[in-house]
């Protein structure tokens, strides 16, 4: 691809994913490596995160989608947690701005209950409001998101509209989930060597491509999203059907 550098080559610009979806796993372990509190992961797994936005940005993918903090993350250590919400919050102010810019629409998937501090709901609903009009890209942070608890909101969702239970189909369902504009993910990437969809987008992700690294998610550049879409590119997607 022109103007992408040689990290690029080899990828087919007619066959980009629209939506890639990523597990980014593995800040614990990498601050561990190092003798560094599990925190400092964390914050290091910010310019992953934002390399990768670039990245996506230069290959013309429309939507990407990150877990951020799943409703099973509330079981580690408080003070975590408490670092978890505060980082969050400060790198929607320093990089908002940014991703406008870029012409990067903001969203968010989970449950905005109680356990989520108001001030960075805030944030989010300021995030929201500026990038609104945006149609570069979609990012997507999957926020105190489960893809169980997507299922189980979305059913009650349905109940509550007093739907007639013979026009509960799929396409039904889909119009209860947290965004129902979201197109399935076409790629899943995790990394840190875990091989395990650790309840993300167990709807959307029917029949998404699926690639493992073992590049820990602080260590996670362009050029490894790079080499993700070309194993994507490699593979014979047939969505049930034969060819």
């Amino acid at each position: 691809m022109e103007g992408d550098g040689p990290e690029a080559a080899g990828i087919d610009q007619r066959f980009i994913p629209g939506h890639v979806a990523i597990v980014m796993d593995g800040n614990g372990r990498w601050a561990q490596k190092r003798g560094l509190p599990r925190t400092e992961g964390h914050a290091a797994g910010e310019a992953a995160l934002f390399d990768t936005v670039e990245g996506a940005l230069a290959l013309g993918v429309r939507w990407l989608t990150v877990y951020a903090f799943s409703t099973e993350n509330w079981k580690r250590p408080v003070d975590e947690v408490r670092y978890l919400m505060g980082f969050n919050e400060g790198m929607l102010l320093r990089r908002r701005d940014e991703l406008h810019e870029h012409g990067v629409r903001v969203r968010f998937a989970g449950r905005r209950n109680w356990r989520v501090p108001k001030r960075l709901l805030r944030r989010m609903d300021e995030a929201l409001e500026l990038t609104r009009a945006n149609r570069t890209m979609t990012l997507t942070i999957a926020f105190n998101y489960g893809g169980r608890a997507e299922i189980v909101d979305a059913v009650r969702s349905m109940l509550a509209s007093g739907i007639d239970p013979a026009k509960v189909d799929e396409k039904a369902l889909r119009a209860h989930l947290y965004d129902p504009e979201m197109p399935d993910p076409d790629l899943v990437v995790r990394t840190s060597g875990e091989y395990r969809i650790s309840n993300f987008l167990l709807w959307e992700l029917a029949y998404s491509e699926l690639v493992f690294t073992d590049v820990l998610w602080p260590d996670f550049r362009r050029h490894d999203l790079f080499a993700a879409v070309r194993e994507f590119q490699s593979r014979d997607r047939r969505f049930g059907g034969i060819e």
